[in-house]
């Protein structure tokens, strides 16, 4: 089991809930009431922090996740230092630490922006893009998506201005890029070459790709998403600071993502 910060919390609510809920017991058996002014101090610490950490377990279990941006694979749509929301019960609700669903809701659909366990190392989690959905060919070949046999359709955009950590992406291709009725930007690299590749998706798998086509790690390289390894659905940018350009992107702040 990897340890993570939904385990520390889990592991706070617990031990805060065990020690005040034993001192209520303990009065309680000796027919004494509750006293704010006599009570221990790791008492008062336990009962102080007790509904704060079962609010945000609460929270961040089973309706939203803060993430925070650190790579360019989801440019131009996402930056690196946008923070984000992830809503965690789209595709059903899960228990903490353990993830597993217990109330299955929504199947994730082509375009939707998706955080997700990384399959070869899942204490690490990854931000992409939904392409393929079960059964589903991709193809990808020359750059041009193609799924279940109907290409992708791209319109150029012209070329890309990259700011603060992002400006080495500059003068790359920007592409309008329909995928099923979503439209999102897309950057690719011309005359960089890049993998090619002809999959069917396998069932309870997603193939997922970074918007920032020759500069993500995503299932071209390594496969598919299982089911199981789903966080939740990203959908708004609460946040946006980038050091190397004038901190606070204010104009990132409120984004809705699609």
């Amino acid at each position: 089991m990897d340890f993570d910060f939904s385990f520390y919390l889990l592991l706070a609510t617990v031990i805060t809930g065990i020690i005040w809920g034993s001192y209520l017991l303990f009065l309680k058996s000796q027919g004494q009431a509750f006293d704010v002014k006599h009570e221990p101090v790791l008492v008062e610490y336990a009962r102080s922090f007790f509904p704060i950490v079962l609010i945000v377990l609460m929270l961040r279990s089973f309706i939203a996740e803060p993430f925070r941006i650190p790579s360019g694979s989801m440019m131009p749509t996402l930056l690196v230092g946008d923070f984000i929301l992830v809503n965690k019960f789209t595709y059903g609700i899960r228990l903490p630490v353990i993830n597993k669903k217990v109330i299955a809701m929504n199947e994730p659909q082509r375009g939707d922006i998706v955080v997700f366990r990384f399959p070869k190392e899942p204490s690490i989690d990854y931000i992409k893009r939904v392409i393929g959905l079960p059964g589903d060919k991709v193809v990808y070949k020359n750059k041009q998506l193609t799924v279940n046999d109907v290409p992708v359709k791209q319109v150029s955009m012209g070329r890309y201005q990259g700011v603060g950590q992002g400006e080495d992406m500059t003068g790359a291709e920007e592409l309008l890029e329909d995928l099923t009725g979503i439209e999102h930007s897309v950057l690719i690299r011309n005359g960089i070459s890049s993998v090619e590749f002809s999959h069917v998706v396998p069932e309870g798998s997603y193939f997922v790709m970074g918007d920032n086509r020759d500069n993500s790690n995503d299932s071209r390289y390594w496969g598919y998403v299982p089911e199981a390894n789903l966080v939740g659905k990203a959908f708004f940018i609460w946040m946006s600071w980038d050091w190397q350009d004038k901190g606070i992107g204010f104009s990132r702040i409120g984004t809705v993502l699609k």
